[in-house]
C-alpha cells in the first residue's frame, strides 16, 4: 500500500494551529474536524501494516478473507479503528477488486461521527481522491412498510462507492447491498432483527462485521459467539481481550501517541489502574467475559461451591381448599405437619450455635420460604434446612413459623420481607418476639445497595453454606445487576415452567437466604432472667409444653408464647 507523507504534510500544515484572531462557530469546528480526520504525526508516512497493531492486523485480514466476521473485544482497545481502516480499503477499491459500499451502524450520533472521521482520516492518507465528508438521509423501510430517514455521515470514492455512518440503527436494510458493520452490537436493540436483514447481503456478495463488548452471557451478541465456538454457524470469530492487546503493543502506542516513555514497570501500573476504574465489570468490559446473565450478581460456579447436598429442603403444600377447613381442623393440620417435618430437622440443629432467620413471605402463586442460618465458631453461616410453604393460609405460615423459632437452638434474630403481604405476618412475629430481633424489611433498593454486596462477599470468602438445590441455586443466580445494584428484577424465575400458576419463583429463597445473612449481621440487645417458680408447680404442670401456645387452658393462655 501506499504511503501517504506528502499528503500527510500538506494535511498537517492545513491544521497547525486553529485560525488566526477571532473565528467563527463554523470555521472552529472545521478546524476541529480537520484535526479529528488528520493522521497523527507519529504514524505518517507509515505503510498500513505498520500502523496497524497486530491484532488490528488480524481483524483487517479477517474481514478480507470472510464473509462474516465477529469480534468480541475489550473496551478502548481500538478495533473500531482498524476496521475504519477496513472500510476505506473496500469502499474505495473497484467493483472488479473486490469494491463495494460500506454501511456503518452504531447506536447514537456520537458514534457514527467519531467513526466517518476515522475513515476520513484513512482515506487522506490512502485514498486522496475520496471526498470530504457531508451529511446526506439513508432511506429505511419499517416492518409496516413505511420509510424512514435516518441521518448519515458520508464519503465518496473515486471507485463510485461510498461509506455510509448511521446515526441510529434502520428497522431493515432492504435494497441496500455491501459491507454493514455493526459496532457495539450487544447494546443494539433487537440485535437478532439487524443480523438477519445483514446477512441476507451475503447472497450477492457482500461483507458482515459484528463489533462488540459483552453484555451478559444471555445477550444475542454472547450467543453468536458461542455458536460459532460450536461450530453452528460458520462464521470467522476473532477475540481481543484487554490483556492481548497490552501484549501486541496497545500501551507502547499510547505511550508514542502521548510522548511518554514506555517501560514494563509504567504498563503494569496503567493496567493495575485501568483494572481497578472497571472494579467488577473488568471482566466483561475488559477480558471478553460474559456476566453471568444480563449484569448477573453470583455466578453459578460461585455458588455450587459455596452449597452442600446433604441440606434438606422441605416444601409444605396444600390443598385450594385447605383455607376453608375449620380453624381447628387448619391448626391440627399444621401442627401435626411441622411435628412430623420440621421437629426432626430442628432436633438436628447444633444446641451449641446461635440460630438466625430470614423469610420472604407469599400467600399465592409464589411461595415463602423461611431460611435458618447457624452461626459456628468461625463465624460461618450454614443452614441447617430451608423451609418453602405452598398455598397456605396466613395463620397457619405464622403458626408454622412460631413453631420453628421457639424450637430454634439459641433463636438470636430474624429479619422478614415487610413488602406487601407479608407485613402482616412480620409485625406479628416483631410483637411476639421483640421488635428488636425480628427486622421488618422494606425490600427497596437503598437495602438492596447496602446488604448484597455483603451477602455476595460471603459466597466469595467461603463464610456461607447454602443447600446444593436446583430451586434454591436458580433463585440465587437470579439477581442481577440493576442499575449498579445487586437485586431481583421483575420477572418470574423459575426453572420449571412445566408445573402451571403454581410453580412460579421469583427469586425467593435468594430473598430470604439474603434475609437471613443482614439477620447474623445485626447488634442485637441480649438480657437474661431468673424464672421464679410458679405456684403449684410440679409434675401435674408443664410450664412450657411444646403445644401451649395453641392450648386453650395454658396456664399463661393462648398467644403467650
Amino acid at each position: 500500500m501506499m504511503a501517504a507523507s506528502a499528503q500527510h504534510t500538506a494535511t498537517v500544515a492545513a491544521i497547525a494551529g486553529p485560525p488566526a484572531g477571532p473565528v467563527t462557530a463554523e470555521e472552529w469546528r472545521k478546524h476541529r474536524e480537520q484535526s479529528r480526520q488528520a493522521m497523527p504525526d507519529v504514524l505518517a508516512g507509515q505503510e498500513l501494516p505498520d500502523v496497524l497493531l497486530l491484532y488490528q492486523q488480524e481483524t483487517v485480514a479477517a474481514i478480507y478473507e470472510n464473509d462474516v466476521t465477529v469480534v468480541e473485544k475489550g473496551r478502548r482497545t481500538g478495533i473500531t479503528w482498524a476496521v475504519g481502516a477496513a472500510a476505506v480499503l473496500i469502499s474505495g477499491a473497484a467493483r472488479s477488486a473486490g469494491g463495494m459500499d460500506t454501511l456503518y451502524i452504531g447506536y447514537s450520533h456520537e458514534m457514527a461521527r467519531e467513526f466517518i472521521d476515522t475513515c476520513a482520516m484513512w482515506a487522506k492518507a490512502f485514498m486522496p481522491a475520496a471526498s470530504d465528508v457531508d451529511e446526506c438521509l439513508f432511506r429505511s423501510m419499517k416492518p409496516n412498510g413505511e420509510t424512514e430517514d435516518i441521518k448519515a455521515f458520508r464519503i465518496t470514492f473515486a471507485s463510485g462507492f461510498q461509506i455510509l455512518a448511521l446515526t441510529s440503527r434502520p428497522r431493515s436494510l432492504r435494497g441496500y447491498q455491501g459491507f454493514v458493520i455493526g459496532d457495539e452490537a450487544a447494546f443494539h436493540d433487537e440485535l437478532d432483527e439487524v443480523l438477519k436483514s445483514a446477512l441476507a447481503l451475503l447472497i450477492w456478495g457482500g461483507k458482515v462485521c459484528i463489533i462488540s463488548t459483552h453484555d451478559g452471557d444471555e445477550n444475542p451478541f454472547n450467543t453468536l459467539c458461542n455458536d460459532i465456538r460450536a461450530g453452528r454457524k460458520p462464521y470467522k470469530l476473532v477475540r481481543i481481550d484487554f490483556d492481548r492487546a497490552l501484549s501486541e503493543g496497545l500501551y507502547k502506542r499510547i505511550c508514542l501517541m502521548r510522548g511518554k516513555e514506555w517501560s514494563p514497570e509504567a504498563e503494569a501500573e496503567w493496567r493495575k489502574g485501568i483494572f481497578a476504574q472497571y472494579g467488577d465489570g473488568a471482566d466483561e468490559e475488559l477480558m471478553c467475559i460474559p456476566s453471568r446473565g444480563k449484569g448477573a450478581y453470583l455466578p453459578l460456579a460461585l455458588l455450587e461451591l459455596r452449597s452442600d447436598p446433604d441440606i434438606p429442603v422441605v416444601c409444605w403444600e396444600m390443598p385450594d381448599s385447605y383455607v376453608a377447613w375449620p380453624e381447628h381442623l387448619r391448626v391440627a393440620e399444621c401442627r401435626d405437619w411441622c411435628s412430623g417435618v420440621l421437629a426432626p430437622l430442628l432436633a438436628r440443629c447444633d444446641p451449641n450455635l446461635r440460630h438466625y432467620f430470614g423469610q420472604d413471605f407469599a400467600r399465592s402463586g409464589d411461595l415463602t420460604v423461611v431460611f435458618p442460618l447457624a452461626v459456628d465458631q468461625k463465624l460461618v453461616r450454614r443452614a441447617p434446612f430451608v423451609l418453602e410453604v405452598r398455598n397456605v393460609p396466613f395463620d397457619q405460615q405464622r403458626q408454622a413459623l412460631w413453631y420453628l423459632i421457639d424450637r430454634l437452638p439459641l433463636f438470636t434474630a430474624g429479619a422478614m420481607d415487610a413488602s406487601g403481604n407479608g407485613a402482616h405476618v412480620a409485625e406479628l412475629t416483631a410483637q411476639e418476639y421483640g421488635l428488636g430481633r425480628i427486622a421488618q424489611v422494606k425490600m427497596t433498593e437503598n437495602w438492596y445497595r447496602e446488604n448484597m454486596p455483603r451477602y455476595k462477599a460471603a459466597f466469595e470468602d467461603g463464610t456461607i453454606v447454602i443447600p446444593r438445590d436446583a430451586n434454591v441455586i436458580a433463585d440465587h443466580r437470579a439477581f442481577k445487576l440493576v442499575r449498579g445494584v445487586g437485586r431481583l428484577p421483575d420477572a418470574d424465575t423459575s426453572n420449571d415452567k412445566t408445573k402451571g400458576k403454581k410453580a412460579k419463583r421469583h427469586g425467593d429463597s435468594g430473598i430470604a437466604g439474603v434475609l437471613a445473612y443482614a439477620a447474623t449481621c445485626a447488634e442485637v440487645m441480649e438480657y437474661a432472667y431468673e424464672p421464679a417458680q410458679p405456684t403449684g408447680a410440679g409434675p401435674r404442670y408443664d410450664d412450657d409444653p411444646d403445644d401451649a401456645r395453641d392450648a386453650p387452658r395454658a396456664r399463661f393462655g393462648k398467644g403467650a408464647y
